[in-house]
């Protein structure tokens, strides 16, 4: 994963405060449907624990999103759930594919559960590098459950890729217990159909059919 290291005009550079090192986290959770409708929202789940001994500085993830079969040194493009179309009659060739919803991503904290989270303040503030999230320092033994909720506009097969940081500078890595970078990705089927229903039971309609 690059970073970009930026500094402010002829003073101090922004990165000298962002200490160097490695900081152990496991990612606890990771969710997001691998089949879905148009218009129907879903969430993109993470939860990434401080397994090391210090506190992570500033824990970051970048969301980017490819077609299934794209190359994996395709660029990334602007907007985490867009997707680049090579297509010659496109002036522009970014098109989303899922809608992140207003005011996400959000975390799940004590007295906050995935029902009622909604109504919890928004979190991982927009950082200056691409399509990356922000959610502040983390200590140790501690954990972010991070929730994108986003409504699928664009039917195909896609990857969505997450990467994870301890910095936003390159200088504090996130790394596995073996010491490899932490990151990974979703296959998602969007299909324009309705979901195939039955009735079992009492008369109860349902999609889990024979």
């Amino acid at each position: 994963m690059t970073w970009s290291v930026s500094a402010c005009g002829g003073g101090e550079r922004q990165d000298v405060t962002e200490p160097s090192g490695n900081f152990p986290v496991q990612v606890a959770k990771a969710k997001f449907p691998k089949r879905q409708q148009l218009v129907e929202t879903s969430n993109v789940e993470l939860k990434v624990k401080n397994v090391g001994d210090q506190t992570i500085p500033d824990l970051a993830v970048t969301i980017y999103t490819t077609l299934e079969s794209a190359a994996t040194n395709e660029p990334k493009v602007n907007g985490s759930f867009n997707v680049r179309l090579d297509q010659p009659n496109l002036a522009n060739p970014n098109r989303p594919v899922w809608i992140l919803e207003e005011g996400y991503p959000k975390l799940i904290t004590p007295g906050v559960t995935l029902k009622k989270i909604a109504k919890a303040p928004s979190a991982g503030a927009a950082a200056a590098q691409t399509d990356t999230f922000q959610f502040g320092a983390v200590r140790s033994g501690e954990a972010k459950d991070i929730v994108w909720r986003v409504t699928p506009v664009r039917a195909g097969t896609y990857a969505v890729h997450y990467e994870v940081a301890a910095g936003l500078e390159g200088k504090a890595k996130a790394v596995t217990a073996d010491g490899s970078p932490v990151d990974g990705e979703f296959l998602a089927t969007i299909t324009p159909k309705s979901p195939q229903t039955c009735v079992k039971g009492t008369k109860k309609v349902t999609t889990q059919c024979p």
